[in-house]
């Protein structure tokens, strides 16, 4: 009885040991947006010193109206990346629709508006039933619905309508790309900035979130848990083309100008924020909110090299280089699976 008593008395041996200290690297493991942010730091110094209008209103406002078209594309990449597929879609989708839109310039403002999205929404929904229904690659979707996009615009811009390089812009897309609601917070990041919350929320939180995951992890296990994938893929791509004619109208308000490539150039640079920011390419691991801080230093990164004044050719070089180290770094820390 005496040894039970000294027994139970006895305080357990991990209690008086020390606890264990992380290291740097586990930290970083545990916390890989925390790299993502030491990167974003860094960009951003270096680049104030090179340009100190950086640390000035001015400055900020220039990152975040550059930053907001990029992050929308991401956005809408990021959606289609969590499921495990991918959109290459997004900006020729944001093309017609911007077209689109330019067209109805004479009428209603909401009517333009609703055609445009109508596009977007239309050329989602294909790309879901094509995906999610017919089994179709995603990748091989979407190229061909880019094709087909691509062709559509080319023709209407050369039977009619108005023509590449138009500057009849809707007031209110002219206004969102270019205009300031508060002080110097360009009105185009007050649009993304709600936008991202909601979508970091409805990730996280909403059964529509949690089976985005799940499909992406593992879809037959999905399927066979009752989640109706087909459903889920044609409401995740149908949401990709409404953001991604989001982003085309914000562009095009901030170029004051409509044609059949003026987005493409978002197309690799959104791929690049959403495998920065942490989502596998896989499917299943990720989420918005690292998206952004990939969409902030590509966004910091481009602009450090236009101060640096290198050309088109090794500017693209430099960024392609730059862009492929942080992702492998990222995955390296984190930990992801890449097979």
């Amino acid at each position: 009885m005496n040894a039970n008593l000294k027994a139970e008395a006895t305080p357990p041996a991990t209690s008086t040991e020390p606890r264990r200290k992380r290291s740097l690297g586990e930290t970083l493991r545990r916390q890989p947006v925390l790299v993502l942010g030491l990167v974003f730091i860094v960009l951003y110094l270096i680049t104030g010193l090179l340009d100190p209008t950086m640390f000035s209103a001015a400055g900020v406002r220039s990152i975040l109206l550059l930053a907001a078209p990029l992050g929308i594309f991401a956005a809408a990449q990021t959606l289609a990346m969590l499921t495990g597929g991918i959109d290459m879609s997004i900006t020729m989708t944001a093309n017609l629709a911007a077209y689109v839109a330019a067209n109805f310039a004479g009428a209603s403002q909401l009517e333009a508006l609703a055609f445009a999205f109508g596009i977007g929404l239309i050329v989602g929904v294909l790309n879901g039933i094509g995906i999610g229904v017919f089994k179709v690659n995603a990748l091989i979707m979407t190229l061909g619905v880019s094709s087909i996009l691509l062709g559509l615009t080319i023709v209407g811009m050369k039977t009619g309508g108005i023509l590449a390089g138009s500057k009849d812009i809707l007031p209110i897309v002219s206004y969102l790309g270019g205009g300031s609601l508060i002080g110097p917070i360009p009105a185009s990041a007050l649009v993304w900035i709600p936008l991202s919350i909601a979508l970091i929320w409805g990730l996280k939180q909403t059964g529509l979130g949690r089976a985005i995951y799940a499909i992406g992890d593992n879809p037959t296990a999905s399927r066979l848990g009752g989640i109706r994938v087909p459903l889920v893929l044609i409401a995740v791509y149908a949401m990709s083309g409404l953001l991604a004619t989001l982003g085309g109208l914000l562009f095009s308000g901030i170029s004051s100008s409509i044609g059949p490539d003026q987005t493409n150039g978002y197309l690799l640079p959104a791929i690049a924020a959403v495998v920065i920011g942490g989502t596998s390419i896989l499917g299943g691991i990720g989420g918005y909110g690292g998206t952004i801080m990939g969409v902030l230093i590509l966004t910091l990164l481009n602009r450090l090299l236009l101060t640096l004044d290198t050309s088109e050719a090794m500017r693209q070089i430099i960024f392609g280089i730059i862009v492929l180290t942080l992702a492998w770094v990222y995955v390296r820390i984190s930990g992801q699976r890449t097979t």
